[in-house]
Parts: structure tokens; C-alpha cells; sequence
């Protein structure tokens, strides 16, 4: 069974949050706890990530929300042979918390989402999908729906753990496939946004893959 690490933004993510609900219905989650959860240091945020990377085993999938977004592509893009996929859910804007230079520009070596709306007050359309591509993240727009957190209705999520299932057979097959052509990964992954098209969502694939 893999490991599933969520990572909180600010102030956590309390009772009626959407990671607290994956928490509740994905066996094998842990929770990146940080020392002071006011304070978005990146630096000790994403120490604090490769840490719980460290203390499991096997490949991880990471959920990360708001900040905790940044302090998991900086931590994973170390580790990133410990990593099997990330869904980034509405990242915090780097140049917010003046720590723009510190992120990666450069494709996450494993397969990611980002998910943004059109209304998160932390970061505008725009910028995420400026992000999602710098990553080479497939980008999901959920429209109007805030910073995506308890406060904008999204506690119980069944569509993100839809996200997250596509993820994890995604780097099943590129498992089986290791070293081999990754067309049918890529058909699956398509096939995954094709099904979200369909429930009214706006998904955007990727604008470049390594070959």
C-alpha cells in the first residue's frame, strides 16, 4: 500500500476540510504537521516535508493545499524518486510570501495536477496555469470556487479523490511500462480528464512532456 502525505496550507486544514476528508477515506495517509502552521517559512515548511518523505517507505503520493502546495515542490523536487505523483490544489502565489526564486521552474519528474478556480483570492487563474505549465502539470479550473477549502464548501470531496485514484493508477502503469513508450499512460491520463470534462469541469493537459 503506498503512502499518501497531505500537506496543509496556513492554519491547517480543520475538521470540515477536504484533506480532513481524504484523511478519513484513503487508507495509508499521513499528515505533514509543521512546527508553527501562522508562520510560512518555506524553508522549515518544506524541511518538514522531506522529513515525513524520509519516514516512509516506498513511493509517496502527495495532496497538498494553498502554501503547503509550495513547500511540496520545493521538498519534492529533491526526493523526487521517492515521489509517484502530486495533486496541487489551489497553490499559494510564491510571489505573495516573496519566495518566488525558491520554486522550481522547471517539469516535475512525476505526474501532477494542479487545481485552481477562477476566484482564489491566493492566486489568480492566470498564475496557476502559468504554474501548472512551467511543471508540466495537467491544470484543472473548477470555476468559481474560491481558494477551494471548507470556507468556499469543498469538505467532502469525492471528486478530488477521483484526482487522486487517476494519479495512482496512472503511476501503476508507468510501473508496469518502466522504461517503455508511456502512450498508454498518457491515454489513460486522457481518458481521466476526458471524465472530468464531463462533470462541467475545464482540464487542460499538459503543454509538453519529456520524451
Amino acid at each position: 500500500m503506498s503512502t499518501t502525505l497531505i500537506v496543509p496550507g496556513l492554519k491547517s486544514s480543520g475538521s470540515s476540510h477536504w484533506q480532513t476528508w481524504i484523511e478519513d477515506h484513503q487508507p495509508g495517509t499521513v499528515r505533514v504537521i509543521q512546527s508553527d502552521w501562522n508562520d510560512a517559512h518555506l524553508p522549515d515548511w518544506s524541511q518538514r516535508v522531506r522529513r515525513d518523505i524520509s519516514r516512509n517507505p516506498g513511493r509517496l503520493f502527495i495532496v497538498a493545499h494553498s502554501f503547503g502546495v509550495l513547500a511540496s515542490v520545493q521538498a519534492a523536487h529533491d526526493r523526487a524518486d521517492r515521489i509517484a505523483g502530486a495533486l496541487l490544489v489551489a497553490p499559494a502565489d510564491p510571489e505573495k510570501f516573496g519566495v518566488e526564486d525558491d520554486i522550481p521552474r522547471t517539469q516535475l519528474p512525476f505526474p501532477s495536477v494542479v487545481v485552481a478556480s477562477t476566484t482564489d483570492p491566493w492566486m489568480s487563474l492566470e498564475r496557476a496555469a502559468s504554474w501548472a505549465d512551467v511543471w508540466v502539470a495537467d491544470f484543472v479550473n473548477l470555476g468559481d470556487a474560491g481558494h477551494i477549502n471548507s470556507e468556499s464548501g469543498f469538505g467532502p470531496w469525492p471528486e478530488g479523490l477521483m484526482l487522486l485514484d487517476r494519479l495512482k493508477r496512472l503511476a501503476r502503469l508507468r510501473n508496469v511500462q518502466a522504461d517503455n513508450d508511456s502512450s498508454i499512460a498518457d491515454a489513460q491520463l486522457a481518458h481521466a480528464a476526458s471524465l472530468l470534462r464531463g462533470a462541467g469541469w475545464h482540464v487542460r493537459a499538459p503543454q509538453a512532456r519529456a520524451a
